[in-house]
């Protein structure tokens, strides 16, 4: 017991000592569950609405107004246009559009049936699934207002399936439709943005532990001390990183088309230019994280814990829509997020270089702050 107790005492004694470590186990910790708690919500609280109203009839508005009275939806622009509402939804302003055709109350009033179309943001599929399921509760609340329901739902024959005996005729007749991922497949829009998340992996946590190894290693020391400048060491650690984690986004999109069936709609040359800018700003991070600590296992600590953030705050997994308004603030500064959309908008609706030119913009400049910091901190460790 005696033993144990000397033991137990030097092994607490080394902990305290390492300051690194403490602020590891204690504030890292606490700032993940203020953040991801909120960030780690897959419920869809608010889509983006965009009207498209050719009737513009008493009965019309009601349906917009129903919709929008719930919470759910959230109306941002109106127009009797499709193509500005097709614009508007490529642009990511807004996840559904909503068109009612000319006629719309005088069908209802005249041959008790109405159509009303719903045109979704499928690149997420789970996401336009469940903003198509509340749409279409709204609306079938709507319909018995107005004595009758929703047209029972299509059958995979393609009729319309029997309306139970005793109800009433159908009213108003949803159709939807999902954009840029009409099947609503999953894989379409995971692929792109797990890539991004193997492409921050490697530049961020190799790049980290390339530096502390020769760090533990006592070469390091050895290397600041040469003729060889310290921009010059720094960019030859960078570089063959790059070009690798360069390399592994070409492996992947290729095994992303062979396997999973994903488009490539867009500019496979604006892909790897995105990808290219984004690189620094993971190269940048990983440089960053090998002037804080000193180890290699912290290296892989901090790494891990900052990723984290990342993910739950890039809209890979959850939509940043339903985060709250400061979370999406800080999810708007985050590089990984611009990044998948980035892919994502270029695999999958085809958008242009003045489509994603604000993704490209933030991640530039978050690339040359990221640097700027993790080389200043590094010459001031170096000192």
């Amino acid at each position: 017991m005696r033993a144990l107790r000397f033991l137990l005492r030097k092994e607490y004694l080394q902990i305290f000592r390492d300051k690194t470590l403490l602020r590891m186990l204690f504030l890292i910790p606490v700032v993940q569950l203020l953040v991801l708690s909120n960030a780690a919500t897959f419920e869809v609280r608010q889509s983006r609405l965009f009207v498209v109203d050719r009737d513009r009839s008493t009965m019309s508005r009601g349906a917009i107004d129903r919709l929008v009275a719930s919470g759910r939806f959230e109306r941002t622009a109106a127009s009797v246009s499709i193509a500005a509402a097709d614009a508007a939804m490529r642009e990511r302003r807004v996840e559904m559009i909503v068109v009612i055709p000319e006629g719309f109350e005088r069908g209802i009033v005249r041959d008790h049936r109405a159509t009303v179309q719903l045109l979704l943001n499928a690149e997420d599929g789970s996401a336009a699934g469940v903003s198509q399921a509340y749409a279409r509760q709204i609306l079938s609340r709507y319909a018995a207002d107005l004595g009758g329901s929703l047209t029972p739902p299509i059958v995979p024959g393609g009729a319309h399936a029997e309306a139970a005996p005793g109800r009433a005729r159908g009213v108003l007749d949803v159709r939807t439709r999902g954009l840029f991922n009409a099947e609503l497949n999953y894989k379409h829009y995971m692929v792109p943005g797990i890539l991004i998340q193997l492409l921050t992996i490697i530049g961020t946590l190799l790049t980290a532990m390339n530096i502390v190894r020769e760090k533990e290693a006592g070469t390091l020391e050895q290397l600041n001390v040469t003729p060889v400048s310290r921009p010059v060491f720094i960019a030859a650690k960078l570089i063959p990183l790059w070009t690798l984690a360069m390399l592994v986004l070409a492996i992947g999109l290729f095994i992303g088309w062979i396997a999973f069936g994903v488009p490539m709609r867009g500019s496979l040359l604006l892909v790897f230019f995105g990808g290219a800018i984004y690189l620094v700003v993971a190269l940048g991070i990983g440089l960053w994280i090998s002037t804080v600590v000193e180890t290699q296992q912290q290296a892989m600590f901090v790494t891990f814990a900052l990723l984290m953030i990342y993910l739950l705050m890039s809209g890979l997994f959850t939509p940043v829509n339903s985060m709250p308004p400061w979370a999406q603030v800080v999810a708007d500064a985050n590089p990984m997020r611009h990044e998948i959309e980035l892919m994502r908008a270029v695999m999958l609706k085809g958008a242009g270089l003045a489509d994603v030119a604000r993704h490209l913009v933030v991640m530039a400049v978050s690339g040359v702050l990221v640097l700027t910091i993790a080389v200043r901190q590094y010459h001031k460790r170096s000192a």
